[in-house]
């Protein structure tokens, strides 16, 4: 893939050798993710952060890496605050907004919305989450998450076993990250959900035609007895058509630490995407697990600023030259990943 001025709307995008590219330089990212450096390599550039559906991590994240490169951010919330709310099409939205931006972040809560935007948009527009479909730069921190994770313990890629948890049928994450798992060899996937909320069967079949093992069930403790990542998913309430068909689902996969030590193997690493939902009748990841070291949510969160400021330095083409306009912070810091996550 060629990286400088394309949009990101789909992992689909992606081959291994690109997905190795961006992970290279996320972490050359990390002196500036940790406030070890300073670079002003995209001063004056802005980044448009249109977000029409609510967010709190992947707006803030898409907004920190692109201020962390020196650049600066705009930001729109809500369709109430756009002029979509007074029946502007995506289309003028996107020749406008791109003229006031040297790259877009798009969330919008219809599927296919974000590429239909980009299509008619002047610079490089990235896929922020578009409904139920995909969520292409939570799916390489994602990736990045695990590939840091089972190599830290001994682990490969290749070979790795994951049980994804909850609302598959909804949960765009799952749905990128399966893509993503399909160009590594010998994965074993254990989809774990009421039948009601299965992934879909196009993900499934996508697994399995890169040949690997895929389990559907609906039983917890047996699926997460031999694995290397536990991925668990929230009920995506939104894309219900009531709060009470959503608490059908609700509560029906917790884990907690008494789970986790009966049924996980030791080494086990514990990963969503977050918002986990800690309401009582939820509780997906109880609090109980916050000081189990494999838990790994918050370094996902960390991680997720790497990837993003990769992403942008490739497709404003700066790589190269990141280094060239950095210094020394001048402030007090005590950041390390490790300790944050």
């Amino acid at each position: 893939m060629q990286f400088p001025g394309a949009h990101i709307l789909s992992v689909e995008q992606f081959d291994r050798a690109d997905i190795e590219r961006i992970f290279a330089v996320a972490d050359s990212m990390e002196p500036y993710a940790l406030r070890k450096r300073v670079t002003r390599v995209l001063e004056g550039a802005i980044l448009g952060n249109m977000f029409f559906e609510p967010s709190t991590r992947t707006r803030v994240s898409f907004g920190c890496a692109f201020n962390l490169l020196g650049g600066e951010v705009r930001e729109t919330t809500g369709f109430k605050s756009s002029a979509i709310a007074k029946g502007e099409s995506l289309y003028d939205t996107a020749r406008v907004l791109s003229g006031y931006s040297d790259v877009i972040c798009m969330r919008h809560p219809e599927e296919g919305s974000v590429a239909e935007f980009a299509s008619a948009s002047r610079v490089p527009v990235v896929n922020g989450g578009d409904g139920a479909n995909e969520h292409p730069s939570q799916a390489l921190l994602d990736l990045y998450t695990i590939q840091k994770e089972v190599r830290a313990k001994g682990g490969s890629m290749d070979s790795l076993r994951i049980a994804m948890i909850g609302d598959l049928k909804y949960g765009r994450t799952v749905h990128s990250l399966s893509k993503l798992l399909a160009l590594y060899d010998r994965v074993e996937v254990a989809l774990v959900s009421p039948q009601e909320l299965a992934m879909p069967e196009k993900y499934v079949e996508t697994l399995r035609a890169a040949g690997h093992k895929v389990t559907v069930s609906s039983e917890l403790s047996q699926s997460i007895s031999s694995v290397d990542i536990v991925y668990s998913t929230r009920i995506q309430e939104e894309r219900f058509a009531s709060k009470a068909e959503a608490d059908l689902y609700r509560g029906r996969f917790r884990l907690n630490q008494a789970i986790y030590t009966q049924f996980c193997q030791p080494n086990t690493v514990i990963m969503h995407p977050l918002p986990r939902d800690s309401r009582a009748d939820a509780n997906e990841l109880d609090t109980d697990l916050n000081q189990n070291p494999n838990l790994a949510i918050f370094r996902q969160t960390d991680n997720g600023i790497l990837v993003r400021m990769a992403l942008f330095a490739m497709i404003l083409d700066v790589v190269d030259q990141v280094d060239k306009h950095a210094r020394d912070v001048n402030w007090y810091h005590n950041r390390d990943l490790n300790e944050l996550g």
